[in-house]
């Protein structure tokens, strides 16, 4: 079972030896790959499945957080958003309309300990939702590798994987994966196939 965590915590590393003069390993040698999956959701009443108690994305996240072994870390609005479909749609045209940066609630304190971020969010009016601009600004991606993927109406990515490259500066972005948003909650396990995929081509897992 995958744990949402509101600081992006991180596993208890084991203790290492300390290195001597003999010993030392190259830096390169040193570093080891530490992967977070990081999403947006929105649970309540969704396009075409009605009221849902799990959003689309979380639920995509969790199971990509369980197969990779990564942290999760859910991004929390400090202003949730409407239960209802329709005051979020005018909502998120509003904020897309004045390029808004909705404020987080929460705060990734380990942020430096990732090398790679799997970032997953729904297509909110053909783009990113505007809260994950606010989420990009405010963390420094320089030496990161991103991995987008989405949950959609029909949209695929929707142009989004370009407008992660202009944003989160400094990181490498990779192929993206869309989801089918209604497939999440109603044939979630002819989901699975195209995810494992998109994992072992993006060498997050390893191939069998």
């Amino acid at each position: 079972m995958v744990t949402a965590l509101t600081g992006c915590g991180t596993k208890q590393a084991e203790p290492q030896p300390s290195p001597s003069a003999e010993t030392e390993q190259p830096a390169a040698e040193q570093t080891e790959k530490k992967t977070l999956v990081v999403c947006f959701s929105r649970a309540g009443e969704n396009w075409e499945v009605g009221v849902v108690e799990k959003g689309n994305t979380m639920i995509a996240a969790e199971y990509i957080a369980q197969q990779t072994g990564a942290d999760l870390f859910v991004i929390e609005p400090e202003k949730p958003y409407p239960e209802n479909y329709m005051e979020t749609v005018n909502i998120a045209s509003e904020e897309k309309s004045s390029k808004a940066r909705p404020a987080i609630k929460n705060t990734c304190e380990n942020w430096d300990a990732y090398t790679d971020i799997i970032m997953g969010y729904p297509i909110w009016h053909g783009d990113l939702p505007m809260i994950m601009y606010t989420f990009m600004e405010s963390y420094d991606f320089t030496g990161k590798t991103v991995y987008p993927f989405d949950t959609h109406g029909g949209s695929g990515l929707s142009g989004t994987v370009e407008s992660i490259r202009n944003t989160a500066k400094g990181a490498e972005v990779m192929k993206g994966l869309a989801l089918n948003g209604k497939s999440m909650q109603n044939e979630f396990d002819s989901q699975k196939g195209a995810i494992d995929q998109w994992l072992k081509d993006s060498g997050l897992v390893k191939a069998e």
